[in-house]
């Protein structure tokens, strides 16, 4: 395994830290986008499993501000059911991600991310009965995006648009599965051989602005507005995925 680039340029650092920082801020008020934001970029300038290291590491720390208020809103009954399907997806996932090229995994993460703003905008929902096989299914498809493409999100996302809990629990819901699932992968990308150092202490490094990110997006957020949070976040995921796709270097 490729060790990251100890010359990472400065222009690409503050490139990957400007992506972070926004990264965070859509995570902040909507509580969702961070991999669809971030990864398109990191793709850009970092190898596949590098890229999905800085992510996961910064993930776990810079939401932490938020979990506190996260757990008091939540569904957190859903969350066991759909980190079972995560944990059975997760090895197939990765174990696909092993086999492709970089360019590969960029166009997996853009193409995934414009395909769920599609649906979003399509007004797309499931609208079926729910139950825990449902939710571990759901989290089965997530489980095998996130070691594929790293993004956990759109399943459950779709899911949880359609669902009667309020705007709040249900980012507060969303926020808490992608912090449990970033733990999982820590733990399957560990187990299968492909943490890189180099690559934790850059997901460190990152983590400080994601924070600012994450503190910000969540102080600008207004209950009363979700729609147009939405929106927003929706846009910048869109320019994200775009830039990231290797046609357009």
């Amino acid at each position: 395994m490729d060790a990251l680039a100890p010359d990472l340029a400065g222009g690409e650092l503050a490139l990957l830290a400007l992506a972070v920082f926004v990264a965070g801020m859509v995570r902040g008020f909507s509580g969702f986008g961070t991999a669809m934001v971030y990864l398109p970029v990191a793709g850009q300038v970092l190898p596949p499993f590098e890229a999905l290291t800085t992510l996961i590491v910064m993930d776990l720390i810079g939401p932490l501000p938020n979990i506190p208020a996260a757990l008091r809103q939540g569904a957190t009954g859903d969350l066991a059911w759909l980190l079972a399907g995560t944990l059975a997806g997760l090895p197939l996932g990765v174990w696909g991600l092993s086999l492709v090229p970089p360019e590969v995994f960029r166009y997996g993460v853009s193409l995934v991310s414009l395909v769920l703003l599609v649906l979003l905008v399509a007004g797309v929902r499931y609208r079926g009965a729910t139950g825990p096989g449902l939710l571990a299914g759901t989290g089965l498809i997530s489980g095998g995006l996130a070691g594929a493409v790293g993004l956990p999100g759109p399943p459950v996302i779709l899911f949880y648009m359609a669902s009667p809990y309020p705007a709040r629990v249900i980012r507060a819901t969303i926020m808490l599965f992608l912090i449990a699932s970033d733990v999982l992968m820590l733990g399957v990308l560990g187990a299968k051989g492909f943490l890189v150092a180099q690559a934790v202490v850059l997901g460190l490094v990152l983590a400080v602005p994601y924070m600012l990110g994450n503190l910000a997006g969540a102080g600008i957020f207004r209950p009363g507005a979700e729609a147009a949070y939405r929106r927003l976040a929706l846009l910048i995921i869109a320019v994200s995925a775009l830039s990231g796709l290797p046609l357009f270097d």
